[in-house]
């Protein structure tokens, strides 16, 4: 399996017999450079700009912009409703959060999760492998609630998501801001792109960490 970083909420995750788009966004839109994207199905946290540019998604995929839960191709897909805000919608609405099984490893992409998730959603997420969490405050939870969220999903991996970086036109907090609340043992740099296999995340593989892709 391999993930790759397009900027902002948005992963390419290539699996054996299929690629998974997230949020895809146009890049010019948000001020850092346009991403090249290819996939068989792509989820859609919400339908802001910057998470629903489904366009940008060559190969006619199943877009998945609705709750859902069951299979295409070979993914299970399940959505687990959250806000995009901490006050049940009232500022920005209702998003999803979509817990996905490729190839066996376990995922959750929280999109613009604003708030800990309730212990009703944690029951729905369940067990996790991999968790793509916001950390850049101001529209989605902060470092803080970040880490509480991991606490509470208490996944093998952590990827964080929709931080400041070069160029980006949200007024949101850097990546440091959340990195600076854990140990730096934990801390894997991977570059862009990451390939991987099951066995590397099950007991005994990969420990517990952080990883953090760069454009």
């Amino acid at each position: 399996m391999k993930i790759s970083w397009n900027g902002h909420s948005c992963f390419t995750i290539e699996g054996e017999n299929t690629t998974l788009v997230t949020d895809p966004h146009d890049g010019k839109s948000i001020g850092i450079r346009p991403p090249r994207l290819h996939g068989d199905v792509v989820l859609v946290t919400h339908e802001h700009f910057d998470h629903n540019a489904v366009k940008m998604v060559s190969g006619d995929p199943k877009v998945i912009n609705t709750e859902f839960n069951g299979r295409v191709r070979d993914v299970e897909i399940k959505t687990i409703m959250g806000y995009h805000d901490d006050v049940k919608g009232a500022k920005r609405g209702e998003m999803r959060l979509y817990r996905f099984v490729m190839d066996g490893v376990r995922m959750l992409h929280c999109g613009d999760i604003g708030h800990i998730p309730t212990p009703d959603m944690l029951e729905k997420i369940g067990d996790v492998d991999i968790l793509f969490i916001p950390v850049g405050d101001v529209f989605t939870v902060g470092p803080e609630e970040a880490k509480k969220t991991i606490k509470l999903i208490n996944p093998r991996l952590v990827i964080p998501m929709h931080y400041r970086v070069g160029g980006l036109s949200l007024s949101i907090r850097p990546l440091d801001d959340f990195l600076s609340l854990f140990p730096e043992d934990i801390v894997i740099r991977v570059g862009n792109e990451v390939e991987f296999e099951r066995s590397d995340i099950e007991d005994g593989g990969i420990p517990e960490s952080i990883w953090v892709f760069s454009l």
